[in-house]
């Protein structure tokens, strides 16, 4: 069977916050300057939303802008921060310290990201933007030229044997004159992109962090609705980066989670492990005591920040958002980069598409983008992130220098190294003896997967798949006794033993969250994460 296919002006791959900032400002200018261009969003996730795990604490700034009446028209933004706090954990004590002036949020509000990018999926909707949940772009496709033709989605009904089942159906091509790829952290398509066009040459590696998210209803005499709070220290070593977060909604709803930067160096560390024992310190257990939780998720994010940033186009596409590594680090916070960056590449692909003569790469993008405050706020963070690569006590103390004497602007930049080659052998570091989850206030991860809702066709090809398959044993369990069982969040790598057989690695693919960090942190970069089929994954309904 021949793949069919769809043909528009302009194609999104990935319906967040960058992807349908893009399309809902592509519609506007349509109506603003009489032309009509087609829109079409792809999204793997069953639904818009559905794959959308933050924090998350909103800056407006950026949606206003797209949508000035976003209140009258019912984005759901619904509480506004309130008090700050930035604590310092012991193991037993936990110390006030002063809130960074970045992470300051007067004016900002505490969201459910899932929640905000199903209203703004409703608002393209409304502009007439094609948006196709549960189809997940598989396939770059190219012209004779070697640019961009748009993308192709996944063979639907492919048996694990590779074979076409019952119910098979090819994959659509979907070919377009712009390629928007919107996929954020660390997308399976955007990898190749960078390959195949060089993209990251001028700039450092990409860097990551794992945040690990829990959503819980708690008593309503502990609920604070607008508090925040943020920690640093313990349970983490002082050469492991990473904090806390706990921020109180509506409905007396808390969202809890932890960060770890994986760049990590000791592999007995597990990020799922340490934000368990997290909850259990003195300061924090209480507010969840009598609560239950509600939902879980995991999510990589990128900290590479300003030295990071690759480049941004190539004949017939461009990135946005968190795919390109707009995260504001020291505000911990991404959304509004994430959405400017879709309304700036709109207005550059809309100026390229009407004229007469449009370019094929549209580099007036970046170009407009260098021009807007996320280009220069993510310059004057650029030297927080990485100064905590020299540990925790040098990296508070530049962070302080830069903040307050240097205001940013110190005429040099720390550069950036990659995660997945900072791993110690197992012979340098000493195994962590973490507690046993009491599933109560902790839960072991197989049983907080299923409050994440994920599900995939179990009849399907794995989109885990290894480079080569003898690594896992001979490199990561003997030198670094197989770390994938620690680092990734849902149980998907296991180290098995049948009998007298040398030990295997066994991929539990349908428990995959799509956090993405085994394709980072895997020390041989054996691993390469791929789309599933589409509908396939977490379906998060408040994340």
């Amino acid at each position: 069977m021949e793949r069919e296919s769809m043909e528009f002006d302009v194609v999104i791959v990935g319906a967040g916050p960058s992807g349908l900032a893009a399309a809902i400002r592509l519609k506007q200018l349509c109506t603003e300057k009489g032309q009509d261009l087609s829109v079409c969003v792809l999204e793997k996730g069953a639904e818009v939303g559905a794959h959308i795990l933050s924090g998350a604490i909103m800056d407006p700034v950026a949606l206003t802008e797209l949508i000035p009446d976003w209140k009258e028209k019912g984005a759901p933004l619904n509480t506004p921060a309130g008090k700050d706090s930035f604590l310092y954990m012991t193991a037993s004590k936990a110390y006030r310290l002063p809130t960074p002036p970045q992470m300051h949020n007067h004016g900002n509000y505490i969201v459910s990201l899932g929640n905000v990018v199903r209203w703004l999926g409703e608002q393209a909707e409304a502009l007439e933007v094609e948006v196709y949940p549960g189809f997940a772009a598989a396939e770059v496709l190219y012209n004779e030229d070697g640019s961009v033709k748009g993308v192709a989605t996944g063979d639907m009904g492919v048996t694990k044997t590779g074979e076409q089942g019952p119910n098979y159906q090819p994959g659509m091509e979907l070919h377009a004159r712009q390629t928007i790829f919107a996929e954020g952290c660390r997308g399976s398509l955007t990898k190749t992109l960078f390959e195949k066009f060089d993209l990251r040459r001028d700039c450092d590696p990409q860097t990551y962090g794992i945040g690990i998210k829990e959503l819980w209803e708690v008593d309503p005499a502990k609920h604070k609705p607008g508090a925040i709070m943020h920690s640093i220290g313990w349970p983490l070593d002082s050469r492991t980066y990473g904090g806390s977060f706990i921020y109180h909604l509506e409905n007396n709803q808390v969202a809890v989670g932890f960060v770890v930067g994986l760049d990590y160096e000791n592999p007995y560390i597990s990020p799922y492990l340490e934000f368990q024992r997290f909850k259990h310190h003195p300061a924090i257990r209480p507010t969840f005591e009598g609560g239950r939780r509600i939902e879980y998720g995991a999510r990589a994010l990128s900290e590479g920040g300003f030295q990071s940033i690759p480049k941004l186009t190539f004949p017939g596409g461009l990135l946005v958002g968190d795919t390109a590594g707009f995260m504001d680090v020291p505000k911990i916070k991404g959304s509004h980069t994430a959405i400017k960056s879709g309304i700036t590449a709109a207005e550059a692909v809309f100026e390229a598409l009407v004229a007469e003569d449009g370019p094929r790469e549209v580099t007036a993008y970046p170009d407009k983008l260098k021009q807007t405050w996320v280009w220069s706020d993510l310059y004057k963070s650029r030297n927080i992130r990485p100064a905590f690569t020299r540990g925790r006590w040098i990296g508070l103390l530049w962070s302080a220098l830069d903040t307050y004497l240097f205001r940013g602007r110190a005429p040099w930049t720390f550069r950036q190294h990659s995660d997945h080659d900072k791993l110690l052998p197992k012979s340098a570091c000493r195994a962590i003896d973490y507690p046993k989850p009491d599933g109560v206030i902790s839960f072991d991860r197989l049983t907080n997967v299923a409050f994440s809702n994920t599900s995939h066709e179990e009849d399907q090809p794995a989109h885990l798949t290894l480079k080569d398959a003898s690594v896992p044993i001979t490199v990561n369990l003997e030198r670094y006794d197989a770390p994938e069982q620690r680092y990734c969040p849902a149980g998907v790598y296991e180290i098995v033993t049948e009998g007298d057989a040398a030990p295997k690695l066994q991929i539990n693919a349908q428990n995959c969250v799509h956090c993405k960090t085994c394709d980072i942190k895997d020390p041989t970069q054996n691993i390469d994460w791929v789309v599933p089929e589409g509908g396939g994954g977490p379906a998060y309904s408040g994340m």
